[in-house]
Formats: structure tokens, C-alpha cells, sequence
């Protein structure tokens, strides 16, 4: 959830600085025009394009493109063949749409805490399984990898399917291997504000061909063929229903963005990193703003997808909600990731979940809020948001008594 409203009073830039912006080049848009004039607008052969340079790059062995990332983590559980009275641990610390596709399968989502980088904490995972437990769905937030060695090998030791929510983390690494080269799904989004775009779009990747080929399936109506196979000048316009499936498929629209952005991603997340330690820099002096704890590792980079801080509450004299609203006074654009799912009303009525169950995510959830991070921003961008948050920490900055 981004806000980039701003207000009619006076503030310090002149200009609103947007929480993100898309960053599509002369080379997007010639591929997109190619396309229209192909007289081939829909899933063809630049998704095919697509997919492959997706899967070579991330090292998977299939990658199918859909309509979203929501739509890949729906598919991945049914690819899976998990459904009614099933389980699947995740974390409350993520978009609605992760726990929303267990829900919409039957299933129940059974959340655990974080840790300090905000990610699934691996040593509450195996006290959560329970007879009906199938998968566990890590959520890489913000682009920091999740313990996978650990999560993995619980998994393994427990016969559960990996599913990981990489809506984050296009471009992240773990211990030298890239984020969708290590569970047994994984699934990355291309909204506009993620760090590359297709406009909307999302990709499920993995080397299992029994999940890939039900994927396939269940993306278009059941259908076998893909569209552009059946309608190429050389085929009889004939399909087999398998099974009854939805309409998940991305267009070759979309994929003409995917095909430049892939090529972009690794100078986009170089930019990123850059702008990310200048705001560290610029904050790591203010007790009244808790930076995340990303450790660097050897072999693994954060994707920077956000820059999340959390206010500190019980030092100011607002609380995070007036903050935000102090910062868009100031024409600096800001996101909010996220609520905490397990306090959301329909979670809590349907499953049970109360506040007090997940000290650090509520913890978090009260405080967190994310400031603008995209490769088109100016280093003077990241310093005027930098400053904005400064401002406003020493004018609610609470006095001792």
C-alpha cells in the first residue's frame, strides 16, 4: 500500500517526491509498439522470451508467466494439492494476498513471529506443524532472503512443500544461489512499484515438472495448447479441456516490458543498494527511528524492493500514522508494509488470531513504514526524505520528565 498524496500546505519540496515510480526506457516502449504492430497482443511468443530469460536467470529449470504474483501463489498450492482442513505456515508480516490464496483454497494459514529482519522466524516454524500442516510459505520481505537452509531442512525432515513468496525479491541472493532456485515453487511479482515491472504480471519458477505442467494447466481454462500454438499459421484450432482452470496467462504486452526490465534488474538493484545506505547513513544517528536488522552475509543480496523504518513510539510524541501524514506534508511519498494480516477483522473473526499472539509482528505493524526507493530517484531525493524524517523526529521528539 503506497500513499503519494499530498497536501495544499507548505512543504519543504516543491514537488512530491513519489513513494515509487517505474523505471521504463525507450527500449520498453519500442518492444511494446513491435508488439502491437505484430498484430500479437496476447500470450505468444514474447512471453515465451520472457520466461526463458527469467528462468536462466534465477537458475530454475521451468517458469511459467501469469497475471500476478497472487495468481502464482493461488496456483502453487493447488499445483501442490492443497485444499480443505490443509495447513500452511507463513507470516503475518506480509500483503494480504499471501494469506488470502491459502484462505481461498480451504486451507488455513497459520502464522508465526519474526525475527529481526523481519522475515519468518525459522525456530518457531516446526512447534507450528501439526498433522494437517503441507506447506510453509516464506515471505522474503522487503528483499532480504529468508533462512532457507534452515526452513529447507525443516521441510524436508517434515515432507512439507516449500512455496515461497518472492513478491520482494526478484534479484535477491542466499548463500550464493538465487532466490528462485531453492524451494519447490517460488513466485515473483512485476507491479509497478516492485523492482521491475510488467505493468502487472507475476512468474511461478521450479524445477519440479509435475508442478510446472499442473500450472500450466490450471493458468488457462485447463486448456493443454497454449493460445499462440493453437492460432499459429500451422495449426487446426483444437483443445482438450483437462481440467477446469482460471485465466491466469500474461500477455505479450506485458512481457515486451519483462523482456528490458530483466536486463536492467541488476543495475536497478546496484542503484537501490546505493540509495538504501545513504538513508542508512542518514538515520543511523536517530534513536527515534529503528532501522531493520539485514545482516550481510557472504553470498547473499538484498534485493532492496523497500526501505522500511519503524518510528519509535514510545519516544514521539505521535504515533506512526500522524508521522506518515507529517511526511506527505512534506511532499515525500510513503508506503505502509505492512499491517499486520493476523489483526486484519476477517482474520481474526474466521481463525481466532488476536492481538498479543505475535509480540514482534504487532510490534512492527504498529511502527513500520516504508520511504521512497526506486532507481529513478536522485541522491538528493533520498536526502531530502532522509531530512524530512529528521524534521519531524525533533519536533515530536518526546522531553523528559
Amino acid at each position: 500500500m503506497a500513499i503519494t498524496k499530498a497536501s495544499n500546505s507548505s512543504a519543504r519540496r516543491k514537488e512530491l517526491l513519489p513513494f515509487s515510480r517505474p523505471s521504463l526506457g525507450n527500449e520498453e516502449i519500442e518492444e511494446v509498439v513491435h508488439s502491437m504492430k505484430s498484430g500479437w497482443i496476447t500470450t505468444g511468443p514474447k512471453c515465451h522470451q520472457f520466461e526463458e530469460d527469467l528462468r536462466k536467470y534465477v537458475g530454475a529449470s521451468h517458469a511459467i508467466a501469469l497475471t500476478s504474483a497472487t495468481a502464482g501463489l493461488h496456483l502453487s498450492l493447488l499445483a501442490a494439492g492443497i485444499g480443505h482442513g490443509d495447513e500452511v505456515i507463513t507470516t503475518s508480516m506480509t500483503f494480504a494476498a499471501t494469506a488470502n490464496v491459502i484462505t481461498l483454497v480451504g486451507a488455513r494459514p497459520v502464522f508465526v513471529d519474526i525475527g529481526g529482519d523481519l522475515n519468518i522466524n525459522p525456530e518457531l516454524i516446526e512447534t507450528a506443524i501439526t498433522t494437517r500442516t503441507k506447506a510453509i510459505m516464506p515471505v522474503h520481505f522487503a528483499g532480504y532472503p529468508c533462512d532457507m537452509d534452515r526452513i529447507m531442512a525443516i521441510a524436508r525432515r517434515r515432507n512439507l512443500v516449500v512455496i515461497e513468496d518472492a513478491a520482494h525479491a526478484i534479484g535477491t541472493e542466499y548463500n550464493g544461489r538465487r532466490i528462485g532456485s531453492i524451494g519447490d515453487m517460488t513466485i515473483f511479482s512485476f507491479h509497478p512499484i516492485k523492482n521491475i515491472t510488467t505493468g502487472e504480471g507475476g512468474m511461478l519458477v521450479t524445477d519440479n515438472p509435475s508442478f510446472a505442467e499442473k500450472t500450466r494447466l490450471l493458468k488457462f481454462h485447463g486448456i493443454q495448447k497454449d493460445a499462440w500454438k493453437r492460432y499459429g499459421a500451422k495449426e487446426i484450432p483444437q483443445y482438450e479441456i483437462l481440467f477446469p482452470g482460471f485465466k491466469y496467462n500474461l500477455t505479450d504486452l506485458q512481457a515486451a516490458l519483462g523482456i528490458h526490465q530483466m536486463k536492467k534488474l541488476d543495475d536497478f538493484i546496484e542503484q537501490r543498494t546505493r540509495y538504501a545506505r545513504i538513508y542508512q547513513e542518514s538515520l543511523r544517528d536517530v534513536k527515534e527511528i529503528m532501522l531493520p536488522e539485514a545482516p550481510a552475509h557472504k553470498g547473499t543480496r538484498h534485493a532492496w524492493h523497500l526501505f522500511v523504518v519503524l518510528a519509535d513510539i514510545d519516544r514521539l510524541a505521535i504515533d506512526r500514522d500522524r508521522f506518515m501524514g507529517e511526511m506527505l506534508e512534506a511532499n515525500i511519498g510513503i508506503g505502509l508494509h505492512f499491517p499486520a494480516i493476523h489483526l486484519q477483522p476477517y482474520y481474526q473473526k474466521t481463525f481466532g488470531y488476536a492481538r498479543g499472539m505475535f509480540p514482534r509482528t504487532e510490534f512492527v505493524s504498529d511502527r513500520i513504514f516504508s520511504l521512497p526507493l526506486y532507481p529513478g530517484m536522485s541522491e538528493g531525493d533520498v536526502r531530502d526524505a532522509a531530512s524530512a524524517v529528521r524534521e519531524i523526529v525533533a519536533r515530536h521528539t518526546r522531553q523528559p520528565k
